[in-house]
């Protein structure tokens, strides 16, 4: 089973909270927590795209990196892992991505990827004036296959001369072009989102759900197994996950608890009036996921709170659900999050036996 680490591009990670360990985001936490990772034998790090945060006390996600510019310097500081960008496809055009993925695919040794956003939270693109309009909720799916299709052609070929609905080129040229496959990213889990990753993904990332229930995520994988079933395509199911961990039971759980003693409840509002804003949303949506009940002060995501050994436990059940690829983590506190995950929870587990046998 692989696993991933979803880096704090933005600050205070994930926990919408004024009592979880505040930060700032830069270039060396993220340099640090990478370079952690690879060490540890972690198989792939992804940054998300954000463009406006939620703000409140904790001035949630108001302070925010910029993707393929930091994938490019870590790309830089490592030599085995995986790494992938986010791009949110409504600002940046197709053929200026396929750029500078074919940019970073040369500094990284071809350790590339792309995660595609397709867009639904309306406050990050219409203070750029890039909001198409209302009609973007049930389209966006429409435009990011239009946006991949780009992708793919370009990457492969080194031309495109596609003609859509959303997008026109004309003998549109890429040169150098990438020195292996680029794998691309999505993350849904509506009915439509779905089928989107089922046809274009390489991957499709599953929020999990509940606390300490590590194998709630079952349905979403059925439902993207037949999805490919559809397609005839290998579509991975990467599954995200918080760590919460300490020596004993009781200590994580302390620690849980007063993170949500904190919970900064005016960011979670703003939030939910984003993720709320699409009436025709999907109940399994990411949006509805992240947002529901609004009091989550980890969005909702699953979590598990535990010794090492309980969350190496639970992290095993987790391989066993059927397609399940690997787990993307991210941690209360990064760095001895990942620290306490390298040296006291991964050689716990099953799961990971053979990959750590060769790392080693």
């Amino acid at each position: 089973m692989d696993i991933g680490v979803f880096i704090p591009i933005g600050n205070n990670g994930w926990l919408i909270s004024t009592s979880s360990p505040q930060y700032k985001p830069t270039f060396e936490l993220n340099k640090q927590i990478v370079q952690r990772a690879e060490h540890y034998g972690f198989d792939f790090a992804l940054s998300m795209i954000k463009l406006r945060g939620f703000g409140g006390k904790s001035e949630f996600w108001d302070h925010n990196l910029e993707s393929f510019t930091l994938m490019a310097g870590l790309a830089a500081v490592t030599q085995r892992i995986q790494l992938y960008a986010s791009v949110a496809v409504l600002t940046i055009p197709p053929a200026i991505v396929a750029r500078m993925t074919s940019t970073i695919d040369s500094i990284s040794g071809g350790r590339f990827g792309v995660n595609i956003v397709s867009g639904w939270a309306k406050a990050e693109y219409d203070q750029m004036g890039l909001w198409p309009g209302e009609e973007h909720y049930n389209k966006r799916y429409d435009y990011s296959t239009e946006y991949v299709t780009i992708l793919r052609e370009l990457w492969e070929t080194g031309t495109s001369s596609f003609k859509g609905e959303y997008f026109q080129m004309e003998d549109c040229k890429l040169s150098p072009t990438p020195q292996v496959y680029v794998k691309v990213v999505c993350a849904g889990q509506s009915p439509r989102g779905i089928e989107f990753g089922a046809g274009y993904g390489d991957y499709n990332f599953v929020a999990a759900k509940g606390i300490n229930t590590p194998t709630a995520h079952a349905a979403t994988n059925l439902a993207m197994a037949e999805a490919t079933a559809k397609t005839g395509r290998d579509v991975g199911n990467y599954v995200l996950f918080m760590v919460i961990a300490d020596e004993t039971d009781s200590a994580a759980e302390a620690k849980w608890r007063h993170y949500n003693e904190g919970a900064d409840v005016d960011a979670m509002g703003w939030l939910a009036g984003q993720a709320n804003a699409d009436a025709n949303a999907a109940a399994t949506s990411t949006a509805r996921q992240m947002a529901a009940p609004t009091g989550a002060v980890n969005f909702n995501m699953g979590t598990l709170v535990g010794s090492y050994a309980s969350v190496a436990r639970m992290l095993d059940e987790v391989a066993t659900v059927p397609a399940t690829k690997g787990i993307m983590l991210v941690f209360d506190d990064f760095l001895i999050g990942l620290e306490q995950f390298g040296q006291r929870i991964q050689p716990l587990m099953k799961s990971r036996a053979a990959k750590l046998q060769a790392v080693a």
